[in-house]
C-alpha cells in the first residue's frame, strides 16, 4: 500500500506532461484511448468513493510502465479528487492477452498484483484479492516494458467486502463499456413498518464507448425479501453510450432495524452485472394497537338532555374524553347501554359525518334493558354518530379503549397492545349456585409464561337468569362499579363481550405475575365467563393488529345476503366475508352478531370455517325466543375467508355486521415474509389455570 501510495504521487505530478489524450471518448475513434472507468457497487465506498467513466473528456488521465512488465494509472478530476490503479503481472512473468489473472494487493508467483486508492487512500492494510482480465498488451522490444493496456478489474478490498469493478485503458485502440448507477446506494431513509411504501429509481447511465445490453434484474443479498422491483425498462434491451434506463425498488418494511441488500442488474460487461447497493431502516408506528382503558362514561341521556327519538341521529366527540387521546385514535371500544325504549328497534353507532349505514350494533325490544360492545371508528372530526331507529330510548355510553391510527398515539402514550385470540375456554360458571347482590368475584387467567406481558382480557360474559334487573361491571380489581359491561333483566339470559384492562398479580399459584380480573354484580344471578382473546403488551409473537371500517353488513339470511334462510335445529352455516371488509391478511373480523327472532332459546357460536378446527364449547350468543338480540364478536376466519355459525336449538335468522378487521403485525409475525403460521386462527393462546388471587 505504501507503494502504491507513491505512485499515485508521481502519476499526478506527471500528468501535465503525459502524452496527448483524444477527445471524448464517447467518440468512436481508430486513435488510442487513455481511461479509467470505477463501478463501486457494493464495495460501499472503499477504496473509491465514487462511481465514474474518466477519460480526457472529464478528468487527467495518466499512465505509467514499469520495466518489471506492470502499470500504472493515475487520475485527478477538477475538483482534487485522485484515483490510482497499480496492475504487476505474477512475479517472473509478463501480462498476456487473453488470460484472466488471479489477483492479490502483492502480486506472486500464481497471482498478478492489483491495487487500488483514492486521495492516497487505500484498503487500510486489508487484504485485497479479484482479478484481472488482459485484453491487450504490448511490449517494448528493447525493455519488455507495456507501452499498451487493455484489461477488465474487479476488486475486494478484503476476504468479505463487494466488488470496484471496472475497466482499464493506456494507449489502446480498443473502446470500453462503461455503466454509472445514481444514486448509489439508493437509501429509503426511515420507513415504516406496514406503512406508505415509498420507491425509487436506480438510474443506470451508460459511458464509455461501447453498447451495454442489460438482461435479467433481481434483488440479492441477507435482506433480499426487504426489497421488491417495482419497474424495470433496462433489462432485454441494448442501450448506447449517453443513453439511459431505470429500475425501480420499494422497500417491504417488515421488521424494525436496518436492512440492506443489492439490485443486481445482469450486462454485457466483463464483470457481467451492474451492483446497486439498497438500504433503509424499518421503524414501528404503533398504528392498529390497542390500548385499554379502565372504563370511563361518556355519555348518559338520563342527565336531563333527553332520549334519543325516532330516526334521530346525534353527535358524541369521543375524541380527547375519556382517556381517548386528542388525536390520532383511528376506532374506540365501547360499551353501549339501551335502557326505557318505547319501541322495539336498535342503534347504530358509526363515524361522524358519514352517511347512516345499513347495519346495526345493538338491537334491542321495548322496555328493555341491555348492552353490547361496539367498536366504531371515530370521524374525521373526533366524533361518532348514535342513530336510534324506532321510538325513543335513553342511551348509556362507556368507553372501554381505543385503537390507534398515528404513531403520535405511540409517541405520546408509549406501546399499546396486539389482540391475540385464546383457545375459547371457560373460566367461571357459577351456576347452580348465584352470586349474591352487592358481591364481587376477583380472579387470575395462566397463559403461561407469556402471562406478565398480557395487559388485557377479551371475555364473553353472561348473566344468567338474574333476580332482578341490574348490571355486571368487569374491570381491574379495585375499581369501583361506577360504569356497567353487562345490564340485564329479571329471568334472561344476557351476554356481552367485554375489553377488560387487567390487574397484576405476583403472589398468585404460577411463578410468573399474572392477569386479574373483577367482576361486580348489582343484583342476584349466575355468572358465566368465556375467554376469546387477550391484550399483549406488544412483543408477542403473531400479535395482530386492528383496521377499522365503517360499518358493512355482509351477512343477513332473512334476505339472503351472504347466506340463505333461517338456521335449523344444529346446523352450521358457513358464511364467506366479501372482499369489501377483508385482505389477503385478514384473519379476524371484528363484528356484530344479531339472531333474530328464535323460535326457541337457543345458543350461537362462531368459528373459523375450513381449519379443521372443532366447534368451540363456549357461546357467543343466547338469545331467548322470540327475541332479537345483538353481540359482539372476535371471529376468526379461516383459510377460504369463511367463518362457522352454529344454531343449537329451534330455528334462528342472523344477521352480521363488519366493523373492523385484524392482521399479523409482520413486526412481530413468526415469519419474515410477515404471515402468521396459524392456519385462520388456529394456533391460539391457551389458559393453563385460574383461580382466585391471594
Amino acid at each position: 500500500m505504501n507503494r502504491i501510495r507513491g505512485l499515485l504521487g508521481v502519476l499526478v505530478a506527471g500528468m501535465c506532461a503525459a502524452t496527448a489524450i483524444p477527445g471524448p471518448a464517447h467518440a468512436r475513434s481508430p486513435a488510442a484511448f487513455t481511461a479509467v472507468t470505477v463501478d463501486v457497487g457494493d464495495a460501499y465506498g472503499r477504496p473509491v468513493q465514487k462511481s465514474g467513466a474518466y477519460d480526457a473528456g472529464n478528468a487527467t488521465v495518466n499512465g505509467n510502465a514499469y520495466g518489471t512488465g506492470g502499470m500504472s494509472m493515475g487520475v485527478r478530476l477538477a475538483g482534487g479528487t485522485t484515483i490510482a490503479v497499480w496492475a504487476t503481472p505474477p512475479v517472473g512473468q509478463s501480462f498476456a492477452a487473453g488470460r484472466t489473472y488471479p489477483t492479490a494487493g502483492t502480486g506472486d508467483a500464481t497471482r498478478a498484483g492489483l491495487d487500488m486508492s483514492s486521495n492516497s487512500t487505500g484498503c487500510n492494510g486489508a487484504q485485497s484479492w479479484g482479478a484481472l482480465t488482459v485484453r491487450e498488451v504490448s511490449h517494448d522490444e528493447a525493455t519488455s516494458a507495456v507501452v499498451s493496456f487493455a484489461a477488465a478489474y474487479e476488486f475486494h478490498c478484503a476476504a468479505n467486502s463487494g466488488a470496484v469493478t471496472g475497466e482499464l485503458r493506456w494507449n489502446s485502440a480498443l473502446g470500453y463499456p462503461a455503466v454509472v448507477s445514481s444514486p448509489a446506494p439508493v437509501d429509503f431513509g426511515r420507513v415504516a413498518i406496514e406503512g406508505p411504501v415509498p420507491s425509487a429509481a436506480a438510474t443506470l447511465v451508460v459511458q464509455g464507448t461501447e453498447d451495454i445490453r442489460f438482461d435479467a434484474a433481481r434483488i440479492s443479498g441477507a435482506d433480499a425479501s426487504s426489497f421488491e422491483i417495482s419497474g424495470n425498462n433496462c433489462s432485454g434491451r441494448t442501450y448506447r453510450p449517453t443513453e439511459s434506463c431505470r429500475v425501480t425498488v420499494r422497500p417491504l418494511a417488515r421488521r424494525s432495524g436496518g436492512h440492506t441488500a443489492n439490485l443486481e442488474v445482469a450486462d454485457s460487461s466483463a464483470y457481467g452485472r451492474r451492483v446497486v447497493p439498497l438500504t433503509f431502516t424499518g421503524y414501528d408506528t404503533g398504528i392498529g394497537m390497542f390500548y385499554p382503558l379502565a372504563p370511563q362514561r361518556l355519555l348518559d341521556t338520563r342527565d336531563g338532555r333527553g332520549a334519543i327519538g325516532p330516526a334521530q341521529a346525534v353527535e358524541l366527540p369521543v375524541a380527547g374524553r375519556g382517556g381517548v387521546p386528542a388525536d390520532g385514535a383511528g376506532s374506540v371500544v365501547l360499551n353501549v347501554t339501551v335502557t326505557g325504549p318505547t319501541a322495539g328497534g336498535f342503534l347504530t353507532l358509526y363515524p361522524s359525518p358519514e352517511a347512516t349505514p345499513t347495519a346495526s350494533s345493538i338491537n334491542f325490544p321495548a322496555g328493555w334493558l341491555g348492552s353490547n360492545n361496539v367498536t366504531v371508528k371515530v370521524g374525521t372530526d373526533g366524533k361518532i354518530m348514535i342513530y336510534n331507529r324506532s321510538g325513543s330510548t335513553h342511551v348509556v355510553v362507556d368507553v372501554v379503549g381505543f385503537y390507534a391510527a398515528s404513531e403520535a398515539v405511540q409517541t405520546s402514550l408509549g406501546w399499546g397492545g396486539h389482540y391475540l385470540p385464546v383457545e375459547p375456554n371457560r373460566l367461571i360458571d357459577t351456576r347452580p349456585d348465584s352470586l349474591p347482590a352487592g358481591s364481587r368475584i376477583d380472579s387470575f387467567v395462566d397463559l403461561g409464561p407469556v402471562s406478565p406481558r398480557i395487559k388485557g382480557l377479551v371475555l364473553n360474559v353472561t348473566a344468567v337468569q338474574p333476580a332482578k334487573a341490574g348490571f355486571l361491571a368487569v374491570s381491574a380489581p379495585g375499581l369501583p362499579p361506577t360504569f356497567s359491561t353487562v345490564n340485564y333483566q329479571a329471568g334472561k339470559v344476557v351476554p356481552n363481550l367485554a375489553y377488560v384492562k387487567t390487574g397484576r398479580c405476583t403472589t398468585c399459584t404460577p411463578p410468573y405475575p399474572v392477569p386479574t380480573y373483577s367482576i361486580y354484580t348489582s343484583e342476584v344471578t349466575n355468572l358465566v365467563v368465556d375467554i376469546v382473546g387477550v391484550i399483549d403488551d406488544g412483543s408477542l409473537s403473531d400479535g395482530m393488529r386492528f383496521t377499522p371500517l365503517s360499518p358493512t353488513r355482509i351477512a343477513d339470511s332473512r334476505t339472503g345476503l351472504g347466506t340463505g334462510g333461517a338456521l335449523g335445529t344444529g346446523e352450521v352455516r358457513r358464511i364467506v366475508a366479501p372482499p369489501q371488509v377483508r385482505t389477503p391478511a385478514t384473519e379476524v373480523l371484528a363484528t356484530n352478531v344479531t339472531a333474530v327472532t328464535p323460535t326457541t332459546g337457543t345458543v350461537l357460536t362462531v368459528w373459523p370455517a375450513d381449519a379443521g378446527l372443532p366447534r368451540p364449547g363456549v357461546s357467543n350468543l343466547n338469545p331467548a325466543a322470540g327475541q332479537v338480540v345483538s353481540n359482539a364478536v372476535l371471529g376468526g376466519i379461516g383459510p377460504q375467508a369463511a367463518f362457522n355459525v352454529h344454531n343449537h336449538a329451534g330455528s334462528v335468522d342472523v344477521v352480521v355486521d363488519v366493523v373492523g378487521r385484524f392482521h399479523v403485525f409482520s413486526g412481530t409475525a413468526s415469519t419474515t415474509t410477515g404471515a402468521s403460521t396459524r392456519t385462520g386462527a388456529g394456533q391460539p393462546l391457551t389458559v393453563r389455570g385460574t383461580g382466585v388471587p391471594r
